[in-house]
């Protein structure tokens, strides 16, 4: 029985997200997901001009959220701009936990391609937008954390349900976005020689 050009590539998409969670990008061939399919890599390069080909289509969905994410923190700064980032961000990541968990330990490597480069700039902005736009370390160092941080909770966590994990997730984000101010610690004024 021959199969449809669309079941085939569908077949490819699905058997290409199982082989990235088990093995990993750079430890899956284009053999090993054409044996999986039960076609020729042949096949596969038929439907997908390389590796990265068949990845950016898996995430191509992702991506254009976190390009909507993006369009939608324009101008938008201070506490208004903090809390879109993080509903956004945390929405997108447990949407797309699945996607995201294809890609762990391997995201700084997949920048790098020339398919994912934009990525680079927009999770940049995102990061200030999380921050407040604002250039203290903590508020910086915060933003950076929770963008590393609630991919690796959502790819962690799979038996936890995505409600549970939203709420989990915007509670704790909420938390370390408190106004820059509220969360640094009071400075002494006076030091060991005024004693």
């Amino acid at each position: 029985m021959v199969r449809a050009v669309s079941e085939t590539h569908g077949e490819i998409l699905a058997a290409a997200a199982r082989q990235f969670a088990v093995s990993g990008y750079r430890g899956t061939s284009l053999q090993d997901i054409a044996r999986e399919v039960g076609c020729s890599k042949a096949t596969v390069l038929y439907h997908f001009a390389n590796k990265e080909a068949l990845l950016a289509e898996l995430m191509a969905p992702a991506i254009a959220v976190l390009r909507d994410l993006d369009e939608q923190l324009v101008g938008r700064t201070g506490a208004d701009g903090q809390e879109a980032a993080a509903v956004g961000f945390v929405d997108l990541a447990v949407r797309f936990r699945r996607e995201i968990a294809l890609l762990r330990g391997e995201f700084a490597e997949l920048l790098c391609q020339p398919a994912f480069a934009h990525i680079q700039q927009i999770s940049e902005r995102l990061r200030d937008a999380l921050a407040g736009h604002s250039d203290q370390p903590v508020a910086r160092i915060t933003a950076l954390v929770l963008l590393a941080g609630i991919p690796e909770a959502c790819a962690e966590f799979a038996d936890v349900g995505d409600d549970d994990l939203r709420v989990a997730l915007l509670t704790l984000a909420r938390r370390a976005i408190a106004p820059v101010d509220a969360t640094l610690p009071q400075q002494s004024t006076t030091t060991d020689k005024d004693s």
